[in-house]
């Protein structure tokens, strides 16, 4: 028989071993893009269709009942409206899954507001901050409300582009709880319309403390921008640079003026 002892550490040890496996668990994406400022004319609309595949990734999901990443394809239509020439809107409806055994899931829904320095295209050095506010399924994330900021630093530099995104990730549980995720881009623009780049995702981890190494994640895509009408396509190739990454992910980033 366990003595009371024996069950009160089981216990805590079990409790301990939830909250550490909670801090460690990665949730999916449906939105790999580095933002560059640049935004919607004012009164124009315009559609983002984001996806991304798996084919070599993670095999068991992060928590219970979450989504497995290999052979899953992740995705959302992005509506976004020109407000002013400094401010525009958007919504991410619907966040959807599609896993290897052709299962379709809901996720959840995204509303944004993204602040601009105005004709970002055209200037130097550029800046904005993102705001999103995410409603979860209990699959995809395991906090129901989810809020993403995501400041915005860049540079043209004639033919190339330099941007950082330093995003935190809050799931409303305190400020030294905010992940810290940031994104990065370096492109070569061969002329306006086609460019290819370099672009490194990563997480950290909370601001309490980031995770060991081995536990944080890595990826680096190679891309390709295409600025065509009436669609414009970013497509990309990552590679995980951690055990604790998705080895191989693809993208494809289509928009169009619905205007």
């Amino acid at each position: 028989m366990i003595d009371r002892k024996s069950a009160v550490r089981c216990l805590a040890t079990m409790a301990l071993l939830r909250g550490v496996g909670s801090d460690l668990a990665h949730a999916q994406t449906d939105e790999i893009q580095v933002y560059n400022a640049e935004i919607a004319a004012p009164g124009e609309l315009n559609l983002t269709l984001h996806d991304n595949y798996t084919p070599d990734g993670r095999t068991s999901a992060t928590y219970p009942g979450g989504i497995v990443p290999n052979h899953t394809l992740n995705g959302v239509p992005e509506w976004a409206y020109g407000v002013t020439d400094w401010f525009e809107a958007g919504l991410y409806l619907p966040l959807y899954s599609i896993s290897g055994t052709g299962s379709w899931t809901y996720n959840g829904f995204k509303v944004r507001t993204l602040f601009v320095k105005p004709d970002a295209a055209d200037q130097r050095f550029f800046y904005g901050v993102n705001f999103e506010f995410s409603r979860n399924t209990a699959h995809w994330d395991q906090s129901p409300n989810t809020q993403e900021i995501r400041p915005i630093i860049g540079w043209h530099l004639g033919p190339y582009d330099i941007i950082v995104n330093p995003i935190l990730d809050n799931s409303y549980k305190g400020f030294s709880r905010l992940d810290f995720a940031p994104a990065a881009r370096a492109a070569y623009n061969f002329n306006k319309t086609w460019a290819i780049a370099a672009e490194e995702y990563d997480d950290f981890g909370p601001l309490r403390g980031f995770y060991s190494t081995a536990h944080q994640q890595h990826q680096l895509f190679g891309v390709f921008d295409y600025g065509g009408k009436p669609w414009s396509i970013e497509g990309g190739v990552g590679v995980g640079l951690t055990n604790a990454t998705d080895h191989l992910v693809l993208k494809l980033i289509l928009q169009r003026n619905l205007n």
